[in-house]
């Protein structure tokens, strides 16, 4: 199961390429993977089905300590289950090679998209973790996003994409609460383990209102959002801005099946509980009939299809979530009837849309006669979407009101309320073979007031896909004691309400489900007949309720209620945003140090005995910071700013950290480095100040909030009751880490998530600056320097010296070709260079490279790391970038910040990944040692790979501060003085000309 994950989502990663190298035929070669997955899939039956066998499953732990494994379990529901995902899903991929256009945009992406769905859901379904599950289950909504919102351009699909996303989010934070509620009840979070505690939960559960019960409500939340009931149902009509192939995939057979299968697998354990029939039955007869009601009245094909599947999923939710032994042989029957026949009506109006240009049923006409194939596998899945024999809908459909009478004879519920159930679920079928009538009339009949549509020849690769659904919709209706066989072992968890109707069967002869398909025949066709009546009253009635309008009212007023609050908060004044921070933070500090009792530290010192120079730094920190507030330049200012943190720098060196003083000196240079370099574009002096009248409120709030925070730093020494964990750290490091330096394998082993973290931080960090900076594209190369022209970068006015002076600098500075001092270093107008900085940097630069790797590489056991290596090599590249333009500074990086950023944490994830192939733990580091001829005996530990990760974003953030702070605002200064001259044909060629 793990490999077929993983090869889901690896091919997901390659798919651009794929898409860049063969154009739209790629789309073969990810349906091969889904494909394949099937395969093994139907390997697996005898193991899942076997009696004797155990269930193939993965159990990877991840975060033990709050039962966060990576567990998976294939038991028959989820077998049955990854037939749809991975069966409808490799013919989907298939589909689409013919669906879409050569030349359409965003292939790449939107293939992508598609086979990580596929694993997505695959995962979601073999999930035997409640947190997996939701990982799976959120990860499912945004790639539904995505793919909603495929056609980027059109207002209508970016609303859709939107409109789901909210929705759905809504309910899966619903559910996430729901989940660990019931989690915490149940004393575990493995769903396998969950389900055998369940009778003891429920029997325990006493009065109503209880955790669990309510726990079990808001998961229902999230399967109704995921599975568009009511009052959510609105939000899969619109959806339908989706390519053809996303519907017939996402919300036809998987994506919205999500929220079936999630009550499926509850229900034998939980179908007890306080509000589990409430909910699942009024919301899901409510949405059966509005959604076949509402079909009604579509005249778009795809609209017809997807008020039929809001229909359809309510009636699934009523069967699969009713709790007996009857009604999961028919919903599970159902559920696999429905998503091969709404599948392949999808695939059928792409083809008529593809093929025609239109899906409006006013327009199309004689579609059947111009496309007989396509109107026979049509006929055959509105058929069984109808509920006609020889048919799978036939089939499930008659156990379906099999296993409600039953239930109105004997279940629980009681005669009354039983037989209105199977009542409303005769009419909701009556419905459904009229829309499924009105679709087929609309598609293919040929209409005295219709318009003859030009109906293009369809390819057998194109009809391949719904004519092989159609087909094992035939052979399911002949052969239903196959299906029967697989869903069996489910149903047996269930308690049984008639076991003389627990049988899948296209002849069960002259019985109660019959008469009441002949009704629903009878009736379908009578409402067809009717149809223009129908809505022409459906035009004059109004809803009673208008979700989706009520959605968006919501969304309004939550946007006035944003502007409000932002109108109110974000004043453009630094010091109100400062007085309403640290104000807040002092009023709740404050408020704890005063209602509770606090112990104070009996040792409190101002400086180590030994040590008179922290008094020194602590004196350059307080006079560097008050200067930084009095300065009125602010460069200035800025370099007070510096003092500070070099001084804090300082006490750590005197502290004996090393790492930290190291690390703290370099993020003060690069800091300070970036800040000169963004002043620039700044006046240089501090002219506007905050009016006299607040001078004495920032004063007092200043001091008053230093004086709390070293209360609290007091406070916090003295409250310690337990052993520091820290005294532990330096046997950890050691023992399980492989080296000495305590802090860099804490950050790279022991705290390795957090690490991850903070350089996916960074990573976003300098997204954003670039974001904000650049007008070009962000990996866009800079000219090279040997198509710049010698001193035409920065002239200003010959630099205010004579041409004879100007021509001396420019013959000074000119090195011979074989030997310059800088790369690029000549491009520079000669009034900008110097050559001391020029031969300085040219000696020390390629040191300063190497003591980087250094630091990279001993870090392990001695001062440094990758974030400390890093901003070494980064300030190396500074001193490029200073001493020779951005000319320089793009000869010295070939590779761009982007792939730099990319590369690095790819690292550090593989890094993580991998040890979960040799059975460890996720970022679990592994020690090796070897011997090696010279080089003698070897320890590495591959936590050093991971280490190479935060080196590599380290360089690649402050590359992307060089390039937007530096590089670019230079390109602007240049542009505003006239551009660069560049060598073309040896002749020198005004840019821009």
């Amino acid at each position: 199961m793990l490999i077929v994950l993983c090869a889901h989502f690896l091919v997901a990663i390659l798919a651009p390429i794929l898409f860049a190298r063969v154009g739209r035929a790629a789309f073969y070669v990810l349906a091969a993977v889904p494909a394949a997955s099937f395969i093994w899939l139907l390997s697996q039956y005898e193991a899942v089905y076997s009696p004797t066998a155990i269930s193939p499953s993965v159990n990877i732990p991840w975060i033990s300590v709050l039962e966060v494994n990576l567990t998976f379990r294939m038991d028959q529901l989820s077998w049955m289950m990854s037939l749809l995902v991975l069966g409808v899903g490799a013919l989907v991929l298939a589909y689409c090679a013919r669906y879409f256009k050569t030349d359409d945009a965003g292939l790449g992406g939107f293939g992508a998209q598609l086979v990580a769905f596929a694993g997505v859901m695959f995962g979601l379904v073999t999930a035997d973790n409640l947190i997996l599950l939701f990982v799976f289950w959120e990860l499912t909504t945004v790639l539904s996003y995505l793919l909603i919102g495929y056609a980027r351009t059109r207002i209508a699909a970016r609303r859709a994409a939107l409109q789901a996303l909210m929705v759905t989010t809504f309910g899966g934070l619903a559910m996430l609460v729901g989940l660990i509620m019931v989690g915490e009840a149940a004393g575990t979070y493995s769903i396998s383990g969950l389900l055998a505690k369940a009778p003891e939960l429920v029997a325990a559960t006493g009065a109503p209102g209880t955790a669990l019960d309510i726990g079990i409500a808001l998961i229902l939340v999230g399967a109704v959002t995921k599975s568009a009931l009511v009052p959510f149902h609105f939000w899969l009509p619109g959806a339908m801005a989706a390519p053809t192939p996303v519907s017939a995939y996402l919300h036809a057979a998987a994506m919205v099946k999500a929220g079936i299968y999630l009550i499926a697998r509850l229900a034998p354990g939980f179908s007890g509980t306080e509000y589990w029939q409430l909910i699942i039955t009024v919301l899901g007869l409510a949405t059966m009939l509005v959604g076949g009601w509402r079909a009604l009245r579509q005249h778009d094909l795809k609209l017809i299809l997807a008020y039929g599947t809001v229909s359809q999923l309510g009636f699934l939710t009523v069967v699969v979530g009713l709790g007996s032994k009857e009604a999961a042989m028919a919903g599970m029957a159902m559920v696999l009837a429905h998503g091969l026949f709404k599948a392949a009506l999808f695939l059928v109006v792409g083809i008529i849309d593809h093929q025609s240009g239109t899906r409006d049923i006013r327009e199309l006409s004689g579609v059947f006669r111009s496309a007989p194939k396509l109107g026979v596998v049509a006929l055959i899945c509105a058929a069984s979407m109808a509920g006609l024999p020889p048919l799978a809908g036939f089939v499930a459909k008659e156990a379906v009101f099999a296993a409600f009478a039953a239930n109105a004879r004997y279940g629980p519920a009681g005669t009354t309320i039983g037989v209105l159930v199977l009542a409303s679920m005769v009419v909701g079928s009556i419905l459904t073979f009229a829309y499924s009538a009105r679709f087929m009339w609309g598609g293919f009949a040929k209409k005295p007031k219709g318009m003859a549509t030009a109906f293009k020849p369809v390819g057998a690769l194109f009809l391949g896909a719904p004519a092989l659904l159609s087909l094992l919709t035939v052979t399911y209706g002949l052969y239903p004691h196959l299906v029967e066989g697989w869903i069996a072992p489910y149903s047996a968890q269930f308690r049984a309400d008639d076991p003389a109707s627990l049988h899948l069967s296209l002849w069960h002869g002259f019985t109660l489900p019959l008469a009441l398909s002949v009704v629903v025949v009878a009736g379908g066709l009578g409402l067809f007949a009717v149809r223009q009546r129908v809505e022409r009253l459906q035009a004059k009635l109004p809803p009673v309720i208008d979700f989706e309008r009520g959605y968006r009212q919501s969304i309004v007023v939550l946007d006035r209620v944003a502007i409000w609050v932002t109108g109110r908060t974000q004043r453009g004044s630094l010091f109100f945003y400062l007085v309403v921070i640290m104000g807040t933070a002092l009023a709740s500090i404050g408020a704890v140090l005063v209602i509770t009792e606090q112990s104070w530290s009996k040792k409190v010192y101002f400086f180590d005995s030994g040590s008179p120079f922290q008094v020194v730094a602590g004196i350059a920190i307080a006079v560097g910071a008050v200067a930084a507030t009095r300065a009125n330049k602010r460069f200035m200012a800025v370099l007070m700013v510096s003092v500070t943190g070099y001084g804090v720098a300082l006490i750590f060196a005197l502290q004996g950290a090393p790492d930290l003083a190291l690390t703290q000196m370099l993020v003060e240079t690069i800091i300070l480095v970036a800040f000169v370099l963004a002043m620039r574009s700044l006046p240089p002096g501090l002219q506007e100040r905050t009016a006299g009248n607040h001078k004495l409120l920032r004063i007092v709030l200043g001091v008053t909030f230093g004086a709390v925070m070293v209360v609290v730093g007091v406070v916090a020494m003295g409250s310690r009751i337990a052993t520091p964990i820290s005294l532990e750290l330096p046997k950890m490091a050691y023992e399980g880490g492989g080296g000495l330096n305590v802090v860099n394998v804490t950050l790279v082993d022991i705290r390795a998530w957090d690490t991850f973290g903070e350089i996916s931080v960074l990573a976003i960090a300098a997204t954003g600056v670039a974001s904000l900076i650049f007008v070009r594209g962000r990996g866009q190369r800079l000219a090279r320097a040997a198509t710049v022209a010698t001193g035409s970068i920065g002239r200003v006015a010959d630099g205010g010296k004579s041409p004879s002076t100007t021509a001396e600098l420019a013959k000074r500075f000119t090195a011979t070709a074989g030997n310059p001092w800088l790369v690029a270093g000549r491009t520079l107008a000669p009034e900008r260079r110097s050559i001391i900085i020029e031969v300085v940097t040219r000696l020390v630069f390629h040191s300063i490279i190497v003591l980087s790797i250094y630091l990279l590489l001993a870090g392990h056991n001695g001062t440094g790391g990758g974030f400390a290596g890093g901003l070494v090599a980064g300030l190396a590249l500074t001193i490029r970038y200073l001493a020779g333009g951005r000319f320089e500074l793009a000869e010295a990086t070939r590779i761009s910040a982007g792939t730099l950023l990319g590369v690095g944490l790819a690292a550090a994830a593989l890094t993580g990944i991998t040890p979960l192939f040799f059975g460890a733990e996720i970022f679990q580091s592994a020690i090796l040692s070897f011997d090696l001829p010279v080089f003698g005996h070897i320890k590495f530990v591959t936590s050093t790979m991971f280490d190479i990760g935060v080196y590599l974003v380290v360089v690649g953030l402050v590359v992307d501060v060089l390039r937007s702070l530096g590089s670019e605002i230079d390109q602007h200064e240049e542009d505003g003085l006239g551009g660069i001259t560049l060598i073309e044909d040896d002749e020198p060629l005004e840019a821009g000309r």
